[in-house]
């Protein structure tokens, strides 16, 4: 069995926790300290601040990074000879689709590059699924009953909103050191075929910053599944977003699913979003050729084409993977500060108490704070109080339902650095209050 993440108290008795921490507190007593964070917190919410770590949006620095995108604006023609002003190239054009192959090392009929999101481009396959099948499907979803979805957690709100919309019953599979608990999904998989997906970001996760493991990957491309037309959407959000020199990698999971006999398993999305501009970027889907093509005979009836002309600027600006990387260093520069900045205020005054934990990433867009359990609800709400504005808890769960009321997703990226400070000074202050609520 692989190690889950510890959720902090959340298999211990409150009075464990309660002796570790005064322990850590002495000598103080625990309404001495409750006291004494009292008076801070009352001093800042005095302050009448208004600072917001809710979502993880890059800085308007980050974004000045690629300003001369648009110098490139003079042609506008392909070097297909299509004109990017008219129609045509419904699937991307050849440029955008070669950059992107280059990137994930894929040839270009297992590409299409679409619009500017690619959450947009998942929302649209999981549709197709159910309303038309996707390739090698016997029927398509919706014909089926009542389905089920596998959701990694803590992860991504976004993709569980997407399949509760749609009606599938969400199932919620622990994170791991290595990624998803993977004796979890390969049991599951394997009795029931009614589960018919997983979400998974695999590289940098949102919020954990955990990348699969090559041993994890592999599993998930060889496990036998009960259900025949059960698919995995790999959002690969941050492949480039590295904040070190020594960078994670991650195993191809397209092409483990092929050398293990299942080459249409998986559905891998991308984005230009926190590359250059979010919500004006480009997005891709990659997937097995004979699956791409099915897929862009369906897309072929709901568009003439994508919005070519941000497709061409983007490849003449980031050029190669060679370039890309150099922008992305651009981008660490800023990023880098701001991530080291929260984990030494939260080692500087929560560290060794027992009621919180973190994660360190090396890279992506996120912490995962892991605070007392019972306790991320109020942790959230004293917060706001003071005048920051958090994820709301239990966002990173299916259903916003935190099984441990105790994950909370910190978005250190858009706040300048000040402000951030400050932030992350009051979020500390309310990780004890709302613990000492609960130990007194």
């Amino acid at each position: 069995m692989e190690e889950v993440i510890e959720m902090p108290s959340g298999g211990q008795p409150d009075i464990d926790v309660r002796r570790a921490y005064e322990q850590k507190i002495a000598p103080w007593s625990l309404p001495e300290r409750k006291e004494y964070l009292l008076r801070q917190y009352e001093e800042y919410k005095k302050q009448g601040l208004k600072l917001d770590m809710s979502r993880g949006k890059p800085g308007s620095d980050q974004l000045n990074l690629s300003m001369d995108l648009f110098k490139n604006a003079e042609n506008l023609i392909s070097e297909s000879g299509i004109d990017c002003r008219n129609y045509g190239a419904m699937d991307g054009i050849i440029e955008a689709k070669r950059f992107f192959a280059s990137v994930f090392n894929l040839s270009e009929d297992q590409i299409i590059v679409g619009g500017n999101s690619s959450l947009n481009l998942m929302y649209d396959l999981i549709s197709k699924a159910l309303l038309l099948g996707l390739n090698g499907f016997s029927q398509p979803w919706g014909k089926q009953g009542k389905l089920k979805f596998l959701c990694p957690s803590p992860g991504y709100d976004r993709h569980f909103a997407i399949t509760q919309q749609f009606g599938f019953e969400m199932i919620t599979i622990p994170m791991t050191q290595e990624g998803p608990d993977m004796d979890m999904v390969e049991e599951l998989v394997s009795r029931d075929p009614s589960i018919k997906g997983m979400w998974s970001i695999p590289m940098y996760s949102n919020p954990t910053g955990i990348t699969f493991s090559d041993r994890a990957v592999r599993r998930l491309a060889a496990m036998e599944t009960a259900a025949d037309d059960f698919i995995i959407m790999w959002d690969n959000a941050y492949p480039f977003h590295h904040l070190y020199d020594t960078e994670d990698t991650l195993l191809d999971l397209i092409g483990e699913c092929k050398k293990a006999g299942h080459p249409h398993r998986t559905y891998m999305f991308s984005s230009t979003s926190k590359v250059t501009f979010p919500g004006a970027g480009i997005a891709m889907v990659a997937s097995s050729p004979e699956n791409i093509a099915a897929l862009k005979k369906q897309i072929a009836i709901q568009t003439i084409g994508f919005d070519k002309i941000n497709q061409l600027l983007h490849v003449r600006f980031l050029k190669d993977p060679e370039n890309l990387k150099k922008h992305m260093r651009k981008h660490a520069e800023f990023l880098r500060p701001k991530f080291e900045t929260v984990i030494r205020i939260l080692e500087k005054n929560l560290e060794g108490k027992g009621i919180a934990s973190w994660h360190k990433p090396r890279g992506g867009y996120f912490i995962s704070l892991n605070v007392m359990k019972g306790c991320a609800r109020r942790v959230v709400e004293l917060a706001k109080e003071a005048g920051v504005t958090l994820t709301p808890a239990g966002a990173t769960f299916p259903y916003g339902k935190d099984p441990y009321d105790a994950n909370i997703r910190l978005a250190p990226t858009y706040p300048p650095l000040e402000e951030l400070e400050k932030a992350i000074e009051i979020l500390c202050v309310c990780v004890e209050l709302a613990a000492l609520e609960r130990l007194q």
